[in-house]
């Protein structure tokens, strides 16, 4: 019987095949190159990140808000119409009303319509001087609050919310009302920067009746949050950058305090200087016009006649601009001028 378990030279197991190829740099080469979980993870597509926190390129396609170009007086605005509208509100419900902000963001048009949450009211308004539209929209919280305080209702319990039906033609137009009285006080708040007026145009509860700018066109949304001791709910205030644009110059303005970029000690200091400071003044006896060649025949010594007489009116003016009229006369060894008339804007202007 032999024996089928021979023994292994050492020498050969601690050689091993001679396979070509195999080398230390070979495997080298291959640590180097990135597997699917590591490109997963850098790309951000990996399930688990993704089920924790966005990163990468999805990050970037899914981010629904869009950096803006911030705007310190829409800031100021936004804040006056808060202390505003909580005054036009406690005396239009007769409640105790606190109102705050709660985000000014920058979304996309398309993303905020998508995130409204029904039952709704969305109020169509219109700038007829910046020639665009803007959206303000009444959750049902604010909806039942609302028409439960001016409808007299009890106070201690919160408002009954009836879902699942439409909205009536009273609920509707008590919204309209509190929407009227928004409208008027932007256009106070929008007051020390330009003159505007708001228009309510429409009221819709269907998201998709209230496009007034295509999906990926950037807007500012401004979010309030209204308490009306144990009842409220939240307005939000959609304002797309095309409405704002003919005045952004204005809303990039610095500012300080609520002067809106007035200072009555600067004023004050430049009231007082530009009183005594000099303007030189042009008297003007009369004034021709002559041909071209009758100009440059002139030579030293030729004479011009002039239509003035001694009683003929004096045209006193500073550069350009016409100040006042008169007529000549002399004090002592000097001439003077007699002011007669004061010259209006009006002829100034024409003039």
């Amino acid at each position: 019987m032999s024996n089928t378990d021979e023994a292994v030279p050492t020498s050969a197991l601690a050689e091993g095949p001679d396979v070509p190829g195999d080398s230390g740099d070979a495997h080298a080469s291959t640590t180097d190159v990135l597997d699917q979980d590591e490109i997963d993870s850098l790309l951000g597509t990996d399930d688990d990140a993704c089920a924790v926190d966005q990163s990468g390129i999805d990050a970037l396609a899914n981010n629904t808000k869009v950096a803006y170009e911030r705007l310190p007086m829409l800031e100021i605005v936004f804040d006056r119409l808060v202390r505003i509208l909580t005054t036009t509100l406690r005396n239009f419900t007769s409640e105790n009303v606190d109102i705050r902000i709660e985000t000014i963001t920058s979304l996309r048009f398309g993303d905020y319509l998508d995130a409204v949450r029904l039952p709704a009211m969305i109020s169509v308004f219109k700038a007829d001087a910046w020639d665009n539209s803007g959206l303000v929209t009444v959750d049902s919280a604010m909806i039942y609050s609302i028409v439960d305080v001016l409808l007299g209702g009890r106070r201690g319990g919160a408002p009954t919310r009836v879902e699942g039906r439409n909205y009536t033609t009273i609920e509707q137009n008590l919204v309209v009302r509190l929407v009227n009285l928004i409208l008027r006080d932007l256009a106070q708040a929008f007051a020390p920067i330009t003159p505007i007026a708001f228009e309510f145009e429409r009221l819709e509860t269907n998201p998709r009746f209230a496009a007034i700018a295509r999906a990926g066109n950037a807007a500012i949304v401004f979010k309030l949050r209204i308490d009306m001791e144990d009842r409220g709910g939240g307005i939000d205030m959609l304002l797309p950058y095309a409405t704002l644009e003919p005045i952004r110059d204005l809303l990039l303005q610095g500012f300080m305090g609520e002067r809106f970029g007035r200072d009555s000690i600067w004023e004050g200091h430049l009231a007082r200087e530009i009183l005594t400071t000099d303007v030189a003044l042009e008297a003007v006896l009369d004034e021709q016009q002559v041909p071209l060649s009758m100009a440059l025949g002139l030579k030293v010594g030729s004479v011009l006649d002039l239509n003035a007489t001694t009683e003929s009116e004096v045209l006193l003016r500073s550069g350009h601009a016409p100040m006042f009229k008169g007529f000549i006369g002399r004090i002592g060894d000097h001439l003077a001028i007699r002011v007669e008339e004061r010259m209006r804007e009006q002829e100034t202007a024409d003039d």
